[in-house]
């Protein structure tokens, strides 16, 4: 059933009882194990970011962000779940698509915070990107996440529209809008992973050259860098950047056929490159948490660059 078309009295007579989950929103049968599964580890997590944010008191935008993606990720999957009793429930559909679409952009946000603090442990001269501040603008990269962040927020407005409406027309111009912000996200991520690569060579290329001197000599700075934490931090924010770029390539891939595309009716591949990728990214950066992994380096406040 190509999204759109479906009969509206249909949709409101139909369960699983009546109709074929081909008729449904998602063409297949919601595995409900899978969906309970992802929704006890994002309230875990939320628990546990929530927990060191109020021990710690630190690193707020950054707790910030991954507290609301969570949340957001959190009503996506209890959406799903009640999808699963009834798939033709066209509101428990379109909050699944918009929440769980849209909470990678903000976790991206909050790595993008991470970013700041690296390079004024390691030294501002080691990095190409120059601030003057780091603030919410931190590296150049919230701006661009909070862009993407809107179109497909606007994309998936539309599409609901247009599913309201049974317009064909309005569905895909939101699914353009919304592949949009995919494409912008995705093109954001490989910009700050292509940065953090470059960042990691010039500190090399500079320490072989001057020695201690191309780091700062900054006390905290210092000691941050002799910890193991710190080291393993930063695989951390690799390795949840590299996931969640891959899911945002995914989901690009998926909504490049739009709502009815045969990628997007493969439940096996949207669980493992939707849910079992972002929760490893956020379980990797819940583990080796900046609050705890960077010590007295970092303070209350985010750190301004003159």
């Amino acid at each position: 059933m190509p999204l759109g078309y479906a009969d509206p009295s249909t949709l409101t007579n139909c369960t699983v009882e009546t109709c074929s989950v081909y008729t449904s929103f998602y063409n297949y049968r919601i595995d409900l194990a899978a969906n309970i599964a992802f929704l006890v580890c994002f309230s875990i997590l939320l628990i546990v970011y929530l927990g060191i944010w109020i021990w710690k008191r630190r690193c707020h935008l950054f707790g910030i962000a991954m507290t609301l993606g969570l949340v957001i990720e959190i009503v996506g999957y209890a959406c799903r779940i009640w999808s699963y009793y009834n798939q033709w429930i066209e509101n428990a559909y379109l909050i699944e698509l918009i929440c769980i679409t849209l909470a990678p952009a903000v976790f991206s946000a909050g790595i993008y915070l991470c970013l700041a603090w690296i390079v004024i442990i390691y030294g501002p001269d080691n990095s190409r990107i120059k601030p003057i501040k780091y603030t919410i603008i931190t590296a150049q990269f919230i701006p661009c996440d909070i862009f993407s962040l809107v179109l497909q927020l606007i994309g998936g407005v539309i599409a609901a529209v247009g599913l309201d409406e049974l317009s064909l027309t309005l569905i895909t111009q939101g699914t353009d809008v919304l592949t949009a912000g995919l494409a912008w996200q995705v093109f954001t991520l490989l910009c700050f992973l292509t940065l953090c690569v470059d960042l990691a060579f010039r500190i090399r290329r500079r320490k072989r050259k001057l020695g201690d001197a191309a780091l700062s000599q900054d006390p905290r700075a210092i000691e941050a860098r002799a910890s193991r934490l710190f080291l393993l931090f930063q695989i951390a924010i690799g390795l949840a950047s590299v996931l969640i770029f891959w899911r945002c390539v995914y989901r690009l891939i998926e909504l490049n056929d739009g709502f009815d595309g045969p990628v997007t009716f493969n439940q096996g591949i949207y669980i493992g490159f939707e849910g079992v990728l972002i929760v490893i990214a956020v379980s990797a950066l819940a583990i080796m948490h900046p609050a705890i992994c960077m010590g007295e380096a970092i303070t209350k406040e985010v750190p301004r660059v003159t």
